[in-house]
């Protein structure tokens, strides 16, 4: 865990813009010191990497918001847009740089503003935006989660991992068993209460997110026991299969 002045550093962010994030829902901390201090894990860490990426292209705060809290963000596929998007910007300002140099040097012969044409970088933003669009799952989130307090979304968050501590019990069972199934339709039901409509086919994204790798399963596996987030998973598909 790193303290807010900590990340702040690491960041580049200054401690101010790490509290603004937090008032609007962007980026709440993932526990506090005894002082009162917001504290940080690897999970928060990763979803500020993700709204700086979006910053560097200049997305609206309450877009990024959107897009990397919808059910079905897929992280991976959004880096590989974020990196497209860089490179388009990046030969954007090589060119500018170019046309600046050439009137340096030779001086201004003709009217040419050929450089200062962002059309491609704006078509393929806007295309990304389209697709990473508000869902109807986000739309019902944002709703249900409008007005919660800091101390009432971390109440809900910690009512989700006992349900995650029930899974790490039976991580060495068979996942299709009576108990692990039920434990599945409790944590749809969760979700659906607090979140958003938990369909099967989120349910199944979802599972798949939980053993995916990174914070999710990393913070699964360290609360609830190795094998935790995995055992979630399959416990999904066997679930969901029978939908």
């Amino acid at each position: 865990m790193m303290t807010v002045n900590e990340v702040s550093k690491l960041a580049g962010v200054s401690i101010r813009t790490l509290q603004y994030y937090d008032k609007i829902g962007l980026l709440h901390p993932a526990g506090y010191t005894d002082s009162g201090y917001r504290l940080y894990d690897d999970a928060a860490l990763e979803r500020l990497q993700q709204i700086l990426l979006f910053r560097e292209l200049e997305f609206p705060l309450k877009q990024i918001k959107e897009i990397i809290s919808a059910p079905d963000f897929d992280r991976n596929k959004a880096l590989e847009q974020q990196i497209a998007m860089l490179q388009l910007k990046k030969e954007h300002l090589e060119n500018l740089i170019t046309f600046a140099r050439g009137i340096q040097w030779i001086g201004v012969k003709t009217m040419d503003f050929s450089a200062f044409d962002t059309s491609k970088l704006d078509e393929y933003v806007e295309q990304a935006k389209k697709q990473w669009g508000t869902t109807d799952a986000y739309k019902e989130f944002e709703n249900k989660s409008k007005g919660r307090t800091a101390e009432t979304e971390n109440a809900i968050a910690a009512g989700l991992m006992l349900l995650f501590e029930e899974f790490g019990k039976i991580r060495h069972s068979a996942p299709d068993t009576q108990e692990a199934q039920r434990l599945v339709k409790r944590l749809q039901g969760y979700i659906t209460e607090h979140y958003y409509h938990c369909t099967p086919e989120i349910l199944t994204g979802l599972g798949k997110m939980y053993a995916g790798g990174g914070a999710f399963t990393e913070n699964i596996d360290t609360a609830c026991g190795d094998g935790t987030a995995a055992f979630v998973a399959d416990a999904i598909d066997c679930y969901c299969k029978n939908a």
